[in-house]
């Protein structure tokens, strides 16, 4: 019985690495579509000191906030197309198909999309805190808030956009359904950098992010699983 569960888990960790190494390689050739995230984030981040004035303080002050936002409404137009590739060309039968759980393959799927789509969004973000005159010593703070808000809302979207990956023009209903989500979110996330700004302390908001997060990998992906099986059914 040992043997046979980890035979199991061997034969789940290889379909995983496939499927990760398909969808990076996708990403790459596909490179292109992969900046206008990244380019949307420097050009809004860009516009901010020419609409409010050069005035280092308040750019310092609304620094935090606005990065979270860009960062935010970057990453919404690529949720759309997270399952809808998979379901058009048939992959997704294969995925019920397989003996591995399809929980663990969106879970998949979900990691490989925060990597090769949000992941340069925050890589870029020292740049972007500067553009802004965001103090260094609160950097790392918005750096962690935005791994754990990002990996939160991806999870999020990544149901949504199981739900509606059967319907045509689905980018405006799935926005419209996450916006509500990202609130909260967002708020936390805000409050974490707020906090760190005026030397409070800020480790409550993250910590509770945090635990949406866990919350999340553990509830998202079944979900997910459910909502897919209904859109292949459909």
């Amino acid at each position: 019985m040992a043997g046979y569960r980890v035979a199991i888990d061997a034969h789940a960790g290889t379909a995983c690495t496939a499927l990760l190494r398909r969808d990076f390689t996708l990403a790459w050739r596909r490179r292109g579509e992969l900046f206008l995230p990244l380019l949307y984030a420097v050009i809004v981040t860009a516009l901010f000191p020419f609409a409010l004035g050069p005035d280092p303080v308040l750019l310092g002050r609304i620094a935090g906030g606005v990065l979270l936002v860009i960062v935010v409404l970057a990453m919404l137009p690529a949720l759309e197309s997270m399952f809808r590739a998979d379901l058009e060309d048939g992959s997704l039968e294969q995925w019920l198909l397989a003996p591995q759980p399809l929980a663990l393959l969106a879970l998949t799927r979900v990691i490989a999309h925060w990597l090769t789509t949000v992941l340069p969004l925050i890589v870029v973000m020292p740049l972007l805190g500067a553009l802004l005159n965001l103090p260094m010593n609160v950097l790392p703070v918005l750096m962690l808030a935005l791994l754990l808000a990002t990996s939160l809302l991806v999870l999020l979207g990544a149901v949504l956009s199981a739900l509606t990956a059967g319907a045509r023009r689905s980018g405006i209903l799935l926005a419209l359904m996450l916006l509500p989500l990202a609130v909260p979110v967002v708020i936390f996330a805000a409050g974490a950098v707020a906090a760190a700004q005026s030397g409070m302390p800020y480790l409550a908001p993250l910590v509770w992010l945090a635990a949406a997060l866990v919350l999340a990998i553990v509830l998202a992906p079944l979900a997910c699983a459910a909502a897919l099986r209904i859109a292949v059914e459909a």
